[in-house]
Parts: structure tokens; C-alpha cells; sequence
């Protein structure tokens, strides 16, 4: 890790700044990422729409996506940062250097391993994830051909969570979240001058993907290497902390990615639905991720490091302090976010997608599975928040139980509502099963004695109900014709959404207020945690 082998430690870690601070700090990297996202899916859309390159696009770039979110992102992160807690609390700097070269010696000869025989076996991987493009010969060889490209991307940007792990766990938050916008930059850049260079210009998009991934890796080593946090890989599989990050990794590839597996069963039975119907998810799950990146992984990013230093100082009841405050500002902030997305579905995905190839039933169909996630968004975010509650005490195994009682019930849902509902069926049974893994967690942490409700709850969930009625009611009642959102050009539809989002955000935060609840109080009680 090239620290200074002095005793005295030259890097020192930030001063931890306040939860709050640092959640915006999060949460403002990540709306940058997500409006970067959002202009290239409308790139995209208009470019290609809800077609076959379309859907055999989504599906290359999925997989790999779907791989980095269980392991980089995922079950990774949530093993590695608190042993790296624990090793910079009771160890020297050379234990933890060793750790962090270690690691990352492992973990590369591992994903390189994965990334080699993924290359290999892409029509088996193509095949497995998307068993309805057999059917189509086309979109099935467009597909794989694509994964070849794309997959390489789990390498590179495992390596790159990796990096942003360290530089998370010793409080520089800014660049591990700003990263993700250097992907879409680059996928914006490959829609518009790479995909003309090829006959199927799709393949253009697979190229950025691959190009992304090495870009966002490059961007953080330097900083890392300013730091003197740079590792030096070293492949020692004996060494007690990978060992334990890795026996922790197994139950937590289940535990914190529940979601992400029922995201991907969605895309496998969509893919035998009629075209279309891969995209029409992909959208409306864009959209669905928009405020979850904002707030839930924000949130979700920050807290962990801070609930592994506690746990780690034995302080119990600043531990459950920081989960009510972070289960406060999920709901604070999702109720209103996933009642705007349901009463908005239409408007929302008009003015970002109806572009060129894509036609009004492709805006009405992603509508409706955008309502169906949006379902399911607040259980989304308390997944996020609730999870580190066992991560940062290295329970793995308790995630890991609910997590596939959860996926159990996603599948049986799945095949219940499919067939009524088709794609829109798909989005309500994951929205469905993520209620039931998030009850069954924050259960799982109240019966530990882990998290402990604090004074207020009631009062507070009032207000934030009734807050929520009167901004869509108001909402509601400004609203236009669906029709007419056909009709407005781009500049249109960009003004009287920012309007119907402005007039709601104020008529929320200004019933908050009226109906006494201190949100300056509230919000920098996150500071004492």
C-alpha cells in the first residue's frame, strides 16, 4: 500500500466529518453521475430505442454489471472495509499495508481468471442470461459478441470499487463518487463518434463500455498513489485478513445483492417476452435508480465505515443512533421520491426518452414498470441502510438467510404475475420481494437489540405522510394530458417538468416545516454521529 514504514503515520484519515456532510458530498457526486446516466440513456434511446441491438446491448452490458455490483461494489466492499476498519484500529500500518497489497494481489489474479474463462464461454454466459434470444439468431450472436467486449469491464472495475474502498475507509468520499461519471462521459462520447465507424453500430456502445472501465481505474490510482495509499499487489492467499474478507464475501454475495439478482431474473424472463420488453425494464429501472443512487447508496456508502468504527469502539448506542438517522432520512427523502416517480411515470419517461427510434408505446410500457419499481423504491433504499447494520458487525450469514428467502419469493412472484401482467408483472414482484427482505432485516436488527427506536417516530411518520399527500395532490392537480407531453418539443417538456418537480419539493418541505418538524435540527443531528 506504499504507506511510509515510519511508526509515526504520515496519512492521516481525514477527520471523520459529519454523516450529513459526507452524505451530501456523496449525494451530489452521485446526482452528477446519475444526470450524466440519464443523458446517455436519452442518447442511447434516441439512437436505438426499444430495438434488437437495443436489447442484446442492455443484456452484454448487464452482465458484467451485473458481476461488479455482487462483487466489486457488493459483497467486496461490504467485507473489505470493515477488516481494513479493524486492521487500522488494532493493528500497525505495516499489517495494514500487507492487507491491502494482499488483497489486491488476490482479488486481480482472481478476476482475471473469471474475465478469461467469461471471454471464453460468452455464448454460454448469453445463453444462460438471456435464454429467449435463442429464438432469434441475430440478437443472440449481436449479444455475445458484445459480452466479449464488455465483460473485461468487471476486471477493470473491481479494481477500481477496490481503490475506492481504501480511500472511503480513510474518509476522502469525493473521488470514489465522482468516478462513476467518467463511464457515462465515456459511453456519451462512443454513442455519438464510435458507433458510426461500425456495421452494427451497436457494437460501438460495447467498445465505450470496455474503454470506461480503464478510464475510471486510471482516474484513481494517482490519487491513491498522492495519498501513499497505492498498493502493490502480492498474491498471498494465506494471509489472515483476505482470508477472512473472503469467507466473509461468500454469504454477502446473496446478502447485499438480493436486488441486483432480482433485477437480473426480470431481464431473463423478459427476454421471452415480445422486443422490447428488455429495454422497456431498463429504462424504467434507470429512472428507479436515479434517487436510489442519490440517497440510498449515499447514505448507505458513508454509514458503513462510520457503523465498522463503532462497532469496532464497542459503541452501542451511537451504532443504533446512526441507523435511526439514516432510516429517518431514507424515509425523508424516498416516500416522496417513489410517490413523484408513480404519478409522473408518463412525463418522466417522455421528456428523457422520447427521442428518434423510440415510439409512445415504448414511453407507456416503460411507464408501467416504472410505476411497479417505483413501488418497491423505498424497500430498495432501507435495503441499502439496513444491510451495513450486519456488514459492519461481519455478519454475514443472517443477509445471506433473508437475502434467499427474499430471491425465493422474487421467483414465485415472478412466475405468478408474469403472465397477467408481462414485463410490468416482472417489476412488481421484485418491488414486492424487496419489502420483504427490508421488513425481515430491520426485524432481524431490532430482535439483536442492535438497533434501538429512538423518541419521535410517530410524530415524525405524520408529517411526512401528510407532507407526501399534499405535493402530489398538488402535483396531481398541475399535471397535463399524457397526450400533450407528446406534443411539446424538448424544451417544453424540460420546463413543465422542472416545474411540477420544483412546485413539489416546495410544497413538501414547506408543509415539513409548518407542521413543526425541525429539519435543521434533525438533519445536523447527523453531525454528533
Amino acid at each position: 500500500m506504499a504507506l511510509p514504514e515510519n511508526n509515526e503515520v504520515k496519512i492521516k484519515s481525514q477527520k471523520v466529518r459529519g454523516l450529513l456532510q459526507s452524505t451530501g458530498l456523496v449525494g451530489i457526486m452521485t446526482l452528477l453521475s446519475r444526470v450524466f446516466g440519464l443523458i446517455r440513456d436519452v442518447v442511447v434511446a434516441n439512437l436505438f430505442g426499444a430495438t434488437a441491438g437495443a436489447d442484446a446491448f442492455f443484456i452484454a452490458f448487464k452482465i458484467p454489471n451485473f458481476f461488479r455490483r455482487l462483487f466489486a461494489e457488493g459483497a467486496f466492499s461490504q467485507a473489505f472495509i470493515p477488516v481494513l476498519s479493524e486492521y487500522r484500529r488494532t493493528k500497525t500500518e505495516r499489517d495494514v499495508r500487507l492487507l491491502a497489497n494482499s488483497v489486491a494481489g488476490v482479488l486481480g489474479g482472481i478476476l482475471f481468471v473469471i474475465t478469461f474463462l467469461a471471454i471464453i464461454g460468452a455464448p454460454w454466459l448469453t445463453a444462460i442470461f438471456a435464454p429467449g434470444f435463442l429464438d432469434d439468431a441475430h440478437k443472440y450472436s449481436l449479444a455475445t459478441e458484445m459480452l466479449r467486449i464488455t465483460f473485461p469491464y468487471l476486471f477493470l472495475i473491481s479494481l477500481t470499487a477496490f481503490a475506492g474502498s481504501i480511500l472511503n475507509s480513510y474518509g476522502y468520499f469525493a473521488i470514489p463518487a465522482f468516478t462513476p461519471v467518467l463511464l457515462n462521459l465515456v459511453l456519451i462520447s462512443a454513442a455519438v463518434w464510435l458507433t458510426p465507424m461500425f456495421s452494427e453500430p451497436v457494437i460501438g456502445l460495447a467498445w465505450g463500455v470496455f474503454i470506461a472501465g480503464v478510464v475510471q481505474l486510471f482516474f484513481q490510482l494517482p490519487f491513491l498513489l498522492k495519498m501513499g495509499l497505492l498498493p502493490r499487489p502480492r498474491l498471498d492467499y494465506q494471509h489472515e485478513g483476505v482470508k477472512r474478507i473472503f469467507r466473509l464475501m461468500l454469504p454477502a454475495l446473496f446478502g447485499v445483492s438480493v436486488s441486483q439478482i432480482n433485477l437480473l431474473l426480470d431481464t431473463v424472463l423478459a427476454s421471452f417476452l415480445q422486443t422490447g420488453s428488455v429495454s422497456w425494464l431498463y429504462y424504467s429501472d434507470r429512472l428507479a435508480e436515479l434517487p436510489l443512487g442519490i440517497f440510498g447508496i449515499a447514505i448507505a456508502t458513508v454509514i458503513l465505515p462510520s457503523l465498522s468504527r463503532k462497532h469496532a469502539a464497542k459503541s452501542e448506542q451511537e451504532f443504533s443512533d446512526t441507523l435511526d438517522w439514516a432510516l429517518r432520512i431514507i424515509l425523508l427523502m424516498g416516500l416522496p421520491a417513489a410517490l413523484a416517480l408513480i404519478v409522473l411515470a408518463e412525463p418522466l419517461v417522455t421528456s428523457l426518452f422520447y427521442y428518434g427510434e423510440l415510439s409512445q408505446q415504448d414511453v407507456f410500457m416503460s411507464a408501467q414498470s416504472l410505476r411497479a419499481y417505483a413501488l418497491g423504491l423505498l424497500a430498495f433504499m432501507l435495503i441499502k441502510v439496513l444491510a451495513p447494520g450486519y456488514f459492519s458487525r461481519q455478519d454475514m450469514k443472517t443477509p445471506v438467510k433473508i437475502g434467499i428467502w427474499a430471491m425465493c419469493a422474487n421467483m414465485v412472484f415472478n412466475l405468478i404475475l408474469i403472465w397477467p401482467l408481462q414485463h410490468t408483472g416482472l417489476a412488481l414482484a421484485t418491488a414486492i420481494s424487496s419489502w420483504m427482505n427490508a421488513l425481515w432485516l430491520l426485524h432481524g436488527l431490532v430482535n439483536q437489540n442492535v438497533y434501538r427506536r429512538s423518541k419521535g417516530w410517530g410524530v415524525f411518520t405524520f408529517r411526512i405522510v401528510f407532507a407526501n399527500v399534499v405535493m402530489i395532490s398538488l402535483i396531481y392537480w398541475m399535471q397535463v394530458p399524457t397526450e400533450s407531453w407528446f406534443l411539446m418539443d424538448v424544451w417544453a417538456r424540460a420546463s413543465t417538468l422542472t416545474q411540477l418537480v420544483l412546485f413539489g419539493v416546495v410544497a413538501y418541505f414547506s408543509v415539513l416545516i409548518l407542521s413543526g418538524l425541525n429539519l435543521k435540527a434533525m438533519l445536523g443531528g447527523a453531525l454528533k454521529h
